[in-house]
């Protein structure tokens, strides 16, 4: 990741962290849960969440995985690392979860290492020229049909007042409005998945789509 890139991500989620479920955390919660509903964790499946943000997720797919399952998480902020990692010892799920502040262009694990992978929210924080590579290493750690849920905010839909007011706002407070809207099934496919299901919904007028795709060699 470029290193202004990754800077300016990490400062704004470390400087966030202490608010973002007041800020972001329930408006999102519906639309993870659907993701994670699409990713269909079982128990005993190794799963892995990259940007795990405050580790809501995290506690989710644990449950999912039960004992004898393995959840890892990666995020680039160290902020967002305390958090979640004090959020998953209050669930007791301590035992179970993995976590690393890194960057997740280059995820220190095996191939083929992981049943499903999640992220809510976290493709479409990249430059464009980053999302292919960071979706490449994805491949690279998921098993042979393997699942990939991301859950991002779309370009697809109507371009209605709230998107118009938004990308108003990226534009004029990019340090604070970071995500772009991104084309998140067409991504997907370009980086070798097969599409298994590509939901299109909203909140607060802005498009997010919900996307399930497999690897299949």
């Amino acid at each position: 990741m470029a290193t202004d890139t990754k800077e300016r991500i990490i400062n704004n989620y470390n400087r966030i962290g202490k608010w973002y479920d007041a800020i972001a955390g329930r408006s999102e919660k519906q639309l993870r849960r659907a993701g994670l509903h699409q990713l269909h964790a079982m128990p005993g499946e190794t799963i892995l969440e990259i940007g795990f943000g405050t580790g809501h997720s995290l506690v989710e797919i644990a449950e999912a995985v039960g004992t004898s399952g393995k959840v890892y998480g990666v995020d680039i902020s160290n902020r967002m690392l305390e958090i979640a990692e004090a959020r998953v010892v209050a669930a007791g799920h301590a035992d179970r979860i993995q976590l690393q502040c890194i960057d997740a262009l280059a995820l220190p694990y095996p191939e083929r290492h992981f049943d499903g992978l999640f992220m809510s929210f976290t493709l479409e924080v990249l430059q464009p020229s980053e999302m292919g590579l960071l979706l490449q290493q994805c491949r690279k750690v998921l098993k042979t049909n393997g699942r990939i849920c991301v859950v991002g905010m779309s370009a697809k839909g109507k371009l209605g007042t709230m998107m118009k007011l938004y990308e108003w706002a990226r534009v004029k407070f990019p340090n604070t409005v970071d995500c772009r809207p991104i084309n998140v099934g067409e991504l997907l496919s370009a980086a070798g998945f097969d599409m298994i299901e590509d939901i299109v919904t909203s909140f607060w007028g802005l498009s997010v789509e919900i996307v399930q795709s497999r690897k299949s060699y």
